[in-house]
């Protein structure tokens, strides 16, 4: 089944630069932006964590909690969390079964080749524990002010997935 607006989010159980685990159904009540990256400290991912930094204010000012997600360790993200200052929770989905879940793993091109990795991807989830908005693949640019008008109410624009 396709996660679309409207559908519910699937719960997940993940360890976080924090020290403990967090999981979505201890999140219900809240609007939870979990963004899916490919890998800690690389030129786009480090722009779109850096973007994320910049604009947090703004996104919890629209009462969102931030979480990035990607398939490196808890050491890694430490490293990557304390080198570019950011302030919101990296999350360690060893194995990528989050992500399977959520969609964002799977046939993409690199450099005109298709190989099997992380689809840059972003999900805007409800207080009610439904997904909001949906960004996959993302474009780096631009696109935490898209977050932000999908939760000012805005309609958001919603790539097709290829």
């Amino acid at each position: 089944m396709a996660l679309t607006v409207g559908t519910k989010a699937p719960d997940f159980k993940l360890p976080s630069t924090e020290g403990k685990t967090v999981s979505l159904k201890e999140l219900k009540g809240k609007k939870v932006v979990l963004y899916f990256y490919p890998k800690d400290d690389t030129p786009g991912c480090t722009r779109q964590a850096c973007d994320f930094r910049d604009n947090l204010a703004r996104v919890k000012s629209q009462g969102a909690l931030v979480y990035g997600v990607s398939k490196d360790t808890i050491a890694s993200h430490d490293k990557f969390r304390e080198k570019y200052e950011l302030p919101f929770p990296l999350l360690s989905d060893d194995g990528n079964a989050t992500a399977k879940e959520y969609e964002a793993f799977g046939e993409k091109n690199m450099y005109g080749k298709k190989v099997q990795g992380t689809i840059r991807s972003t999900y805007l989830i409800g207080e009610d524990g439904k997904i909001a908005a949906v960004w996959s693949p993302v474009k780096v640019d631009g696109h935490v002010d898209k977050v932000l008008a999908a939760l000012k109410g805005e309609a958001p624009e919603q790539p097709k997935k290829k």
